[in-house]
């Protein structure tokens, strides 16, 4: 499964200004390391109309951008080839700075090995962890992975929902320092997270949902989901510049039952239990379980939900991880709409205050509301569809979650 953790964080505690700036330290002999992952997708099945054009990736380059949450000077890349129906051989991989859209900063560029080797076949059902690699990683900055594949299956491991723009040109470029000529694609293939080497104390929280936490109404290269702003306050107080954030959302994803990708109790030790270094989850997913059920099922939609959250916090509470359960958005005036639904969200998010079962309570559905409407989101926070937060939303999504419970 994803990710092996690596020096489990150690020393929690002196998280106050002797700490401001540390996640760029470097290691040596007497400074303590750990494994924790800075950046990370959740993965499953491509789609047909999301596979990506030709000229496709056997025996073709793929650059793809990605934006790291902390930094440190040692990182590893992890490959996937979960839904793959034949093995999958990248040929060989590079990791640079990316100097915006498919030009890379030369001077950074590094090859990636396995097991000391350039290429690696990644078997059915399988993933791969690179070899440690010396790298001085900043900060939230923006990564270029370029892979050179041999062949690859029909069945394709990825990330449709990426925002961002990857580029693929034919044959083996992976140390051209632009690709002019690229075909583009906004989706992500077979890169499934990057760790880096950080202080014991260095962690990170999972954000665990659907379209909302994948990036939904954000803007394409903008990385600006919610998740990445929540980053980027971390980053900006200086005490908690040594917690990354973990983005596990899936558009059209449900809790309860695969819809688009593998359901989140499906998917939940993958994403959550194997990251390196997770000490926090975020948990803001349901709404898609909701909106697509029967008003005859109102009840067991509620029972199942808070047993599914109940479940996963107690998994997550064995592995000493801290669980935030975040309300339910509102949703009056799209598709979704109807009296029944609302009342299954109502009362969803009433367990979600009040059960007793989650560390935290993250009240989004107060913080993006309509006071006026409260069934709707406030006008500013709504893409337009009634369902998705805009640009502005998920900036009042991030800015809605109280750090105080990241310092605990």
């Amino acid at each position: 499964m994803h990710k092996h953790i690596i020096g489990l964080l150690a020393a929690l505690s002196a998280i106050g200004s002797a700490i401001a700036g540390c996640c760029h330290m470097q290691s040596g002999p007497d400074s303590p390391v750990s494994w924790v992952g800075t950046w990370s997708t959740a993965l499953q099945l491509v789609e047909p109309h999301n596979m990506p054009p030709e000229p496709g990736l056997s025996s073709n380059s793929l650059r793809q951008v990605v934006r790291v949450s902390i930094g440190g000077d040692q990182l590893r890349l992890h490959l996937s080839n979960e839904y793959g129906n034949a093995p999958l051989l990248v040929s060989s991989a590079r990791i640079a700075d990316s100097a915006g859209m498919d030009v890379v900063d030369a001077g950074t560029s590094h090859a990636v090995l396995f097991d000391g080797n350039e290429s690696i076949a990644i078997e059915v059902g399988s993933y791969v962890t690179s070899d440690p690699l010396a790298y001085d990683l900043e900060p939230g900055s923006e990564i270029a992975i370029t892979l050179y594949f041999g062949e690859v299956p029909s069945d394709l491991t990825g990330h449709p929902g990426s925002r961002t723009t990857s580029f693929i040109v034919s044959g083996n470029e992976v140390e051209a320092p632009q690709m002019p000529d690229a075909i583009h694609t906004d989706h992500w293939y077979v890169i499934s997270g990057i760790d880096v080497a950080n202080r014991p104390d260095a962690a990170a929280v999972v954000t665990l949902g659907d379209s909302i936490t994948d990036g939904r109404g954000s803007g394409t290269n903008r990385q600006n989901r919610w998740p990445d702003q929540l980053a980027a306050r971390m980053r900006n107080t200086g005490e908690l510049g040594h917690v990354a954030v973990l983005n596990k959302g899936i558009g059209g994803n449900c809790v309860l039952k695969p819809c688009l990708g593998p359901s989140a109790l499906a998917r939940f030790e993958r994403d959550v239990l194997d990251e390196a270094g997770v000490r926090w989850l975020i948990i803001l997913h349901g709404v898609n379980d909701i909106g697509g059920s029967q008003d005859s099922d109102a009840e067991l939609v509620v029972n199942k939900l808070s047993e599914a959250y109940a479940t996963m916090i107690d998994r997550a509470h064995e592995k000493g991880i801290k669980v935030f359960g975040a309300t339910i958005l509102p949703f009056g005036g799209s598709f979704y709409d109807s009296p029944c639904h609302e009342e299954v969200r109502q009362s969803v998010n009433s367990w979600i205050r009040t059960s007793g079962r989650f560390d935290a309570v993250i009240d989004l559905d107060a913080a993006l509301r309509d006071p006026e409407s409260p069934n709707r989101l406030l006008a500013e926070a709504d893409t337009g569809d009634h369902l998705h937060p805009s640009e502005r939303g998920h900036e009042l999504i991030a800015e809605a979650v109280d750090l105080r419970i990241i310092r605990e």
